[in-house]
């Protein structure tokens, strides 16, 4: 990173001070209070499947249940599309291994897609899935008393999945307070998950791409400079932060030789278990921040002063 007199202002003289600076000062968690339940998401799925889960409440504690299960499905075939769910699973079709023997694997395909299909052959292989399965005995067992109920604790466990998508999510909507701060002060425009094709159609700069699915996370045009700025955060270490370390290099050069500067602001205390690679992509390229050096002031100073 070259080292600019903006730096001064966290008291770093050099580009030494400035990686210690860097270093001693990642956050050890960007988690917000939306990270650990996207609350809104679970209860717009809940709704979506409420009606047909409350008809399903039927088969619970039915001795009879897979004659019950049949004429259920046959008057409101409709119900057939939230049985995935009940296992935690979004997909609607299943290839599934039902044999394997030393005479080979034999497959059978399920469809829970379609909400009008309810002939019989269908519906014996909807029973047999919901019997193999172990669903059955969810509702003979007694196991559950409402499924709305149940699926929301379903649903809640399948929104897990996305607590680290959430983390960086929340990376770039604290790092877009800032930008926007600087943006409103000095009449620029920013472009969050600026495509090449945005870039040129609003700010008119050919910025190039390393691959067709890059998205910059924010490209701020100041009047004179296309900044284009990626966001991360690693609250955990693992040999994945080498590679994106690598990744930052190799990106900055193919936009240096271009002439757009690239911004990269990373946190988070996983980066302490890969400090060498991060040194060496810090040394290289002009721009790498972290949340301290903006709240410092160092976002701003290099965008307004045209670094």
């Amino acid at each position: 990173m070259k080292y600019y007199d903006v730096y001064k202002t966290i008291n770093c003289n050099s580009h030494s001070e400035a990686f210690k600076y860097l270093i001693e000062n990642f956050k050890d968690s960007n988690t917000y209070w939306d990270y650990f339940v996207n609350w809104t998401k679970v209860y717009k799925n809940i709704k979506e499947s409420e009606v047909n889960l409350n008809i399903l409440n039927y088969l619970i504690g039915k001795d009879n249940f897979e004659e019950e299960f049949k004429f259920l499905v046959k008057k409101y075939p409709s119900t057939q599309c939230v049985i995935p769910v009940l296992l935690a699973y979004r997909e609607n079709n299943f290839k599934i291994l039902t044999q394997y023997t030393g005479d080979g694997l034999k497959y059978d395909e399920f469809d829970f897609s379609n909400q009008n299909k309810c002939d019989d052959s269908h519906i014996e292989k909807l029973l047999l899935f919901v019997k193999e399965t172990g669903l059955s005995k969810l509702f003979i067992e007694k196991k559950i008393k409402n499924l709305v109920d149940y699926v929301t604790g379903v649903e809640v466990g399948l929104d897990s999945n996305g607590r680290k998508n959430r983390g960086g999510t929340t990376m770039e909507d604290i790092v877009e307070i800032f930008i926007k701060k600087i943006c409103l002060d000095n009449g620029y425009q920013y472009i969050k998950q600026a495509t090449s094709k945005e870039i040129k159609s609003k700010f008119g700069a050919d910025v190039p791409v390393d691959k067709t699915s890059r998205r910059y996370d924010f490209a701020v045009n100041n009047g004179k400079k296309v900044y284009l700025i990626e966001t991360n955060f690693y609250g955990g270490g693992g040999s994945k932060l080498k590679s994106t370390a690598g990744e930052y290099k190799s990106l900055y050069n193919m936009l240096n030789e271009k002439g757009f500067p690239l911004i990269w602001i990373t946190d988070g205390a996983g980066w302490k278990s890969t400090l060498k690679a991060l040194e060496e992509t810090f040394t290289h390229i002009d721009y790498l921040l972290n949340l301290a050096m903006l709240e410092q002031g160092i976002l701003r100073n290099i965008i307004e002063k045209n670094l």
